[in-house]
């Protein structure tokens, strides 16, 4: 990233933050942007890639001259490239994101926890413990779908044993399709049946965009000052 401050041209793999990054009119990509392993194939292809982006349009937009001896092409690429890419891509933007985003709510997480001789810090272990011990009860019952007009409408009955619900999430989850995003959508607690085989039911609405089969109930952890999923991973899948 330092290249763009100094007026360079990238020319590179997309991988890293050149994925991200990467624009016809800022510079040059190399690749699909996927994992291809140590295939040699795949290394030759890209081998040539290189050599033909540079004789083919690296190489001749540097020395296209106007009549005064500029590339006016390259210094325009160039500008845009120092325009939009280097505030974004920067060490003073990384530096004021991870300390606004991460540095000062831990620090503030850290000061709320060990506050009253670390009051809340214990009831959040205790919390933790109490749902490590009920996580193996918990299960699902019976899934309902229904298909109205373009919606997709999700009820399942999940099995919480005497766990408090607010101590975990039920949602639907769809992996992501051609390198997507996954989909994820919280359920909420609709009803609650009496009798023996008392539990909650959850439901949700998702577009009818893709077929019901692609989505599938999870429970995962949840609680208030809990950082998720790094401080607890959980997740139980309903098939």
């Amino acid at each position: 990233m330092k290249v763009l401050v100094n007026g360079g041209i990238n020319l590179s793999e997309l991988d890293g933050w050149w994925a991200e990054a990467y624009f016809p009119d800022l510079g040059w990509a190399i690749g699909d942007g996927q994992e291809h392993g140590a295939d040699p194939a795949w290394d030759g292809a890209e081998a040539e890639l290189i050599y033909h982006t540079l004789e083919q349009e690296v190489v001749p937009e540097f020395y296209a001259r106007n009549d005064e001896g500029i590339p006016a092409a390259w210094v325009a690429r160039m500008r845009e490239s120092m325009a939009r890419l280097t505030p974004q891509f920067s060490a003073n933007r990384a530096v004021r994101e991870y300390t606004e985003q991460l540095y000062l709510p831990a620090a503030n997480n850290y000061r709320a926890r060990t506050a009253q001789k670390g009051l809340l810090g214990r009831q959040l272990v205790e919390s933790r413990h109490r749902l490590e011990k009920q996580w193996n009860s918990l299960h699902f019952g019976a899934v309902k779908v229904e298909t109205h007009g373009g919606w997709h409408l999700f009820e399942v009955k999940v099995f919480l044993g005497d766990l408090d619900p607010r101590m975990v999430r039920v949602e639907l989850y769809a992996g992501g399709v051609k390198g997507g995003a996954c989909a994820r959508q919280e359920m909420t607690l609709s009803t609650r049946q009496s009798g023996l085989t008392a539990s909650p039911v959850y439901g949700a609405t998702v577009p009818a965009d893709r077929p019901s089969a692609d989505y599938t109930a999870r429970i995962v952890s949840q609680g208030e000052g809990v950082a998720i999923p790094l401080e607890d991973a959980r997740v139980m899948w309903q098939r």
